[in-house]
């Protein structure tokens, strides 16, 4: 790991500690900037109304928010509550600058986000090796890269979020990572050393989790669920408003449920389980035998949906079980939203009808129909996510 530790010149100047900072704030100024960050612009009354403030102390409590910059007023508008004229308080999206970082097997894919998780760029490279050291500096040249395509932000960059697949400790080490073969590398300390600047580790599908609970799908949702189709099969949950970021969050248990007794064999040896039947190799697998040839995954559905008997029986089958398995997950958590999605969640629009079917049969006909959203996904979403985990952790003090 020496090698990692040597710093490399900067190049560019990526923070400014005389920047506005949220985390000296505590209690209702806290509320006010957060309620503002996620929903602005807001009326002073509608804010007032949503903190149980008197208008007088919301003008009390919001004068050093705006005084310092962290805050601004824009343009008079209608008060939405007693219809005279206003001037909302909005962030200023762009005094924040967050750069996030997806890594997979092969590629590591950046963004570059405001402070709502808005991609101002995006940039991505290809791995010459999984080594922590050819990672490392593949990263810090497109974090590097991405920020100096924008001048006009200089000194705007507060932090970097980092997401990958698998099991991330404190203080941002990785203690495995099995798609780059890594055993306790610590990444994020090494990164910070190397960009002089905050950097959060995560596992993705809890960083995609937060993308979506504070700037997607489920925004002011407090209790919902997120399943992924891809290289594997992640799941998310938010209940009273908390990702539920335990020690086995990054494990992919959920992956092990089981959906077809006596089904095919997934790689750990388990019969039928969700990664034997929902993930893009295990369809593509599938598909294979039945079609007698090597076909990819998006071929597989291209079929499907053009009439191909034997593509759309596999791709029905997998639909059907990924039904049966957003049912388990509703039955035994019951979330107000179901999200799906990943790279692979194709699947869930081929296979729609089946996907249906499966939820129907698993579910009781007396329960709430599940709100379900069904959220195609590429690698720039995942790297938003952990954009979001660096700006939960900069605005709160804390990524959860």
């Amino acid at each position: 790991m020496d090698a990692l530790a040597t710093p490399r010149p900067a190049g560019v100047t990526i923070t400014d500690t005389s920047a506005v900072a949220w985390t000296p704030l505590t209690g209702t100024a806290h509320s006010i900037a957060l309620e503002v960050l996620l929903d602005g612009p807001l009326a002073r009354s509608e804010l007032a109304r949503r903190l149980d403030l008197s208008p007088g102390t919301l003008t009390r409590l919001s004068k050093p928010l705006l005084d310092s910059g962290l805050l601004q007023e824009i343009g008079e508008a209608s008060d939405p509550v007693t219809g005279r004229p206003t001037r909302p308080m909005d962030v200023d999206e762009t005094s924040h600058l967050f750069v996030g970082v997806k890594l997979t097997a092969t590629t590591v894919h950046v963004v570059l986000t405001s402070l709502r998780a808005t991609v101002l760029d995006t940039a991505e490279a290809e791995l010459p090796d999984r080594t922590p050291d050819a990672v490392v500096a593949t990263v810090v040249d497109l974090v590097r890269s991405v920020v100096a395509g924008h001048p006009e932000h200089a000194g705007s960059l507060r932090a970097v979020g980092v997401a990958l697949g698998g099991l991330v400790g404190e203080h941002g080490h990785v203690l495995n990572a099995s798609f780059l073969g890594w055993q306790d590398v610590p990444l994020g300390p090494v990164l910070e050393a190397e960009l002089d600047l905050p950097v959060v580790v995560d596992n993705d599908l809890l960083s995609f989790t937060r993308a979506e609970q504070w700037f997607g799908s489920a925004r002011r949702c407090g209790h919902f669920a997120v399943l992924t189709i891809g290289e594997g099969l992640g799941y998310g949950l938010v209940v009273r408003d908390e990702v539920l970021d335990r020690p086995d969050a990054g494990v992919g248990l959920l992956g092990h449920y089981p959906l077809l007794p006596g089904g095919p064999l997934c790689p750990a040896g388990h019969l039928g389980c969700a990664d034997a039947l929902l993930t893009v190799a295990a369809v593509q697998s599938r598909a294979s035998v039945a079609l007698r040839r090597a076909v990819g995954y998006e071929e597989v559905l291209d079929l499907a949906a053009a009439g191909d008997p034997l593509a759309r029986r596999v791709v029905d089958d997998s639909a059907y079980g990924l039904g049966v398995l957003v049912a388990a997950v509703g039955n035994l958590t019951m979330p107000e939203m179901v999200i799906l999605s990943g790279e692979g969640i194709r699947l869930a629009l081929v296979g729609e009808d089946a996907l249906h079917r499966g939820i129907a049969e698993h579910r009781s006909s007396y329960a709430t129909d599940l709100d379900l959203v069904v959220q195609p996904t590429g690698f720039t979403e995942w790297a938003r996510g952990a954009a979001v985990t660096a700006i939960r952790t900069f605005v709160l003090g804390h990524r959860r």
